[in-house]
Parts: C-alpha cells; sequence; structure tokens
C-alpha cells in the first residue's frame, strides 16, 4: 500500500517538534517538516508547497502563542493565526488532503465557571485568541476535511528556542533557586505535547473530522503548575509565591471537557499530574 505523505507546519514548536519526533520513526507515513523555510502567510508560497508535495494530511502546527506579543502586533498575530491557516486550508482542499489545524482554549474569554465542551460558544477576548478563533473559521469553512484541535498549556520538548515555554521558564528558576510568582486566579490544565502525540496517531488512524478539546484531565491554577512542576524536579515548591492576574478579582478558567473525545471513545487522555510525570522522565533520561 502506497505511504501517505504529512506536511506537517511549525515543525520546530513544542507540538511539531514532538509530533515530527514520532512520525521520523514511523514508516506508514512519508514527512515533510516545514517551520519558517515555507512562509504559511504567503498563499502563493504555501499553493508551490502542496503542489510540490502533494500531501494527503497537513498537520498545522505553526502560530504565535506569546499573547503579550500577539497583544501588541494585532497584524501579525492575525497574519500568522488567521491567514496562515486560511492559505493551508485553501490549498490542502485542493489537493483534497485531509487538514489537521491546532488551536487553544483562549478562544473561551475565560469567564465560565463550567468546564466547555466543544459545543459551547467561543468567546476570546485578547488578539492571541481571537485570531486563533478566525483561523479556526477559515479552516471549517475552506476545508470540509478537516479537524480543529483545541488543547491548553502545552508543554514539550522542542528544537528551537523555549524561551516562551512557561515549564522552561519555572525550571529555571528552580535552577537558580531564585523566588517567582505565579497566579492563583488562572486556572487551566497542562498538557503535554507527547500525549497530544499520541491523540494525534489515533487520529490519523481513525479519521475523525470536526473539533476536539484534547487536554489532559484534571485542572490546576498557573500557581499549583508552577509548584508541581518544581517539586517533580526536585526543587523547592516554595519558592513561587502567589500572585493575582485579574485587578478586579474575577478568575479566569478555561476548564476544556473532552466531550468529543469520550464519545467516540479514540483515546483517553491521562491525568495532568500523571503526564507530567512521565514527561520528567523522559527530560532525565535525555539529560535535559
Amino acid at each position: 500500500m502506497k505511504r501517505e505523505t504529512i506536511w506537517v507546519t511549525g515543525c520546530e514548536g513544542r507540538l511539531g517538534s514532538a509530533l515530527l519526533e514520532w512520525l521520523s520513526t514511523n514508516t506508514d507515513y512519508k514527512t515533510i517538516a516545514t517551520d519558517t523555510d515555507v512562509s504559511i502567510t504567503n498563499l502563493e508560497a504555501v499553493e508551490q508547497a502542496v503542489s510540490l508535495y502533494r500531501p494527503n494530511i497537513v498537520i498545522n502546527c505553526a502560530g504565535i502563542s506569546d499573547k503579550s506579543f500577539c497583544e501588541e502586533n494585532e497584524l501579525e498575530a492575525y497574519r500568522v493565526n488567521a491567514l496562515g491557516a486560511r492559505n493551508l486550508a485553501i490549498a490542502s482542499n485542493r489537493v483534497n488532503a485531509f487538514m489537521i489545524h491546532i488551536s487553544t482554549d483562549d478562544v473561551f474569554s475565560g469567564m465560565s465557571r463550567q468546564r466547555l465542551t466543544e459545543f459551547d460558544t467561543p468567546d476570546p477576548i485578547s488578539v492571541f485568541g481571537k485570531s486563533e478563533l478566525a483561523g479556526e473559521s477559515f479552516v471549517s469553512s475552506l476545508n470540509p476535511k478537516h479537524l480543529i484541535i483545541r488543547s491548553s498549556w502545552v508543554y514539550g520538548l522542542r528544537k528551537a528556542d523555549a524561551s516562551n515555554d512557561y515549564y522552561v521558564q519555572v525550571l529555571e528558576h528552580g535552577k537558580n533557586n531564585e523566588n517567582f510568582e505565579a497566579p492563583i486566579d488562572v486556572i487551566s490544565t497542562p498538557t503535554s505535547a507527547i500525549e497530544l502525540t499520541r491523540f494525534l496517531k489515533s487520529i490519523l488512524e481513525t479519521r475523525e473530522y470536526g473539533i476536539y478539546h484534547v487536554s489532559c484531565e484534571g485542572a490546576c491554577t498557573r500557581y499549583e503548575y508552577a509548584q508541581t512542576i518544581l517539586s517533580m524536579n526536585g526543587y523547592d515548591p516554595a519558592l513561587v509565591k502567589p500572585s493575582y492576574a485579574n485587578k478586579d478579582g474575577m478568575i479566569y478558567s478555561t476548564r476544556l471537557e473532552n466531550l468529543m473525545l469520550k464519545m467516540t471513545e479514540i483515546y483517553t487522555m491521562p491525568d495532568w499530574k500523571e503526564a507530567m510525570k512521565e514527561y520528567v522522565e523522559v527530560r532525565k533520561q535525555r539529560g535535559v
């Protein structure tokens, strides 16, 4: 049987690099991996790449996820997160390719106290969230063979500079034995890129469509997240001090409910602490 060709964009990112690592050992697929060498914001460049690679599957892991950067650079955030997704949807549809698009829990405002399912209406308040929702809209309208994956607080080994990875930032504080603050009024779920890759493996085998929430089970505050990173890596969890991110006293919560996963039973995400234990061991084995 002829091998399928997968084109992974954003291959230097947290999820992209984890996905590429798995694909590099899988002989069922021919993998094309790009990052900044193919600008997804340029439709002509994307269409040329599609004509050259002729992918059966396009997995878009590219995007600008730094919220502060997005707020200060609205045009660039929309150009990458929305226009880039549009271009990939147009080009992938032209060759009848299945498109998997990685999105975020930030398409929700964070004002809900309930777990958010795929059937809740997005209401982003940040430029990052709005640009990601625009990308989702383009993908869903321009390529009928699509899967949009929303996840939260993704961490993982990556090839490029990891200075904007919260997990790595916390580790640096631990290594330097320095105090830092983390908010107790921001709640979501840390999700391992390793687990997201395993989910994607199951998707490639089953070909589900639509929108899926894919985050680890459970939830915590940013403060609890930092404490757990420190303690699991042998550092003093007391280094992190509780703080508040919201001056109005509101709690920002984007707890995703993996409702579609549970209905289809194609994959079960583990508890976030269990996934992190595995990730810590993987880092130790690699000496990082």
